[in-house]
């Protein structure tokens, strides 16, 4: 990680906490401006300020009573951040205790950045609270469930709202399984074909249903869903295009450059070059 050491921006691995709390003024304390990795969730509500959160290299702004969600695995860096103030919630993906917010957290089409509605907003606030609250609690006193619960009651009370708009479409849940099998195993399969045989559907009914809910064929969602992770790769981790071909399922970096040149117009090289430099 090179924006935030990672005793600081890590809750899981070497600290027995689930969830932990940090305030806008920790995060400048230890950002040095670049790309930040976590396999957790970082959850952040802006009370006043302005600034910004480029998340998977889309610019987002945030603004007063508005609220970030970065899954795991998504490159993120924090930008103009001098006047912001809120807190930051971190949290492995485990930690929410019901099944309809741990559901929910597990979604990979969360939006990255939304405004909380006026009406919403006492609510959400005494929920961080009481997160904040029991967070800070001596070690001794505190009970492991808490902070767990709290996260729960506090992603209700938040509504993080989808990216898919379809998400009343009567074909939403063969989606959802199909896209939860996608994030499973994008690294080694390739082909639609296999996603429709370990569902247990048609290609042809599960790349309509998939193109009724997201406006792309199966195909279309899985080469995005790769494309997405290269990108993370060469951007943050810094990967050589044979190592990328390596992680991602394909036979050699030859292969690899064609199939990102595609998709994206431009080589691994010259794309990770033009991440460099921003």
């Amino acid at each position: 990680m090179t924006a935030i050491r990672q005793m600081a921006y890590e809750p899981a691995e070497r600290r027995a906490a689930t969830v932990e709390t940090m305030t806008f003024g920790r995060l400048r304390d230890l950002n040095d401006g670049g790309t930040q990795r976590a396999d957790f969730h970082v959850l952040a509500l802006i009370d006043a300020g302005h600034g910004s959160v480029t998340v998977d290299f889309l610019q987002h702004r945030l603004e007063e009573r508005s609220a970030v969600w970065i899954p795991p695995g998504a490159v993120h860096r924090w930008d103009d951040i001098a006047d912001v103030t809120g807190h930051l919630v971190l949290s492995v993906p485990t930690a929410p205790v019901t099944h309809a917010t741990r559901e929910l957290v597990a979604s990979p089409d969360l939006v990255a950045q939304w405004s909380i509605p006026d009406a919403d907003w006492p609510f959400v606030d005494a929920a961080r609270n009481h997160l904040l609250l029991e967070t800070s609690a001596p070690p001794g006193d505190l009970s492991g469930e808490l902070p767990d619960i709290l996260l729960s009651a506090l992603i209700a009370r938040l509504r993080p709202p989808h990216a898919q708009a379809q998400i009343s479409h009567p074909a939403f849940r063969l989606f959802q399984l199909f896209r939860s099998s996608v994030e499973a195993h994008f690294r080694e399969h390739h082909d639609a074909g296999y996603y429709a045989r370990a569902l247990g559907y048609a290609p042809r009914t599960l790349s309509r249903a998939v193109q009724q809910v997201s406006g792309r064929t199966a195909k279309g969602y899985i080469v995005d869903r790769i494309v997405l992770e290269a990108k993370r790769l060469l951007a943050h981790d810094r990967l050589t295009a044979a190592r990328c071909a390596d992680r991602l399922g394909f036979s050699d970096a030859s292969n690899f450059s064609v199939f990102f040149r595609k998709a994206t117009r431009m080589s691994p090289g010259a794309w990770q070059a033009t991440m460099a430099l921003t």
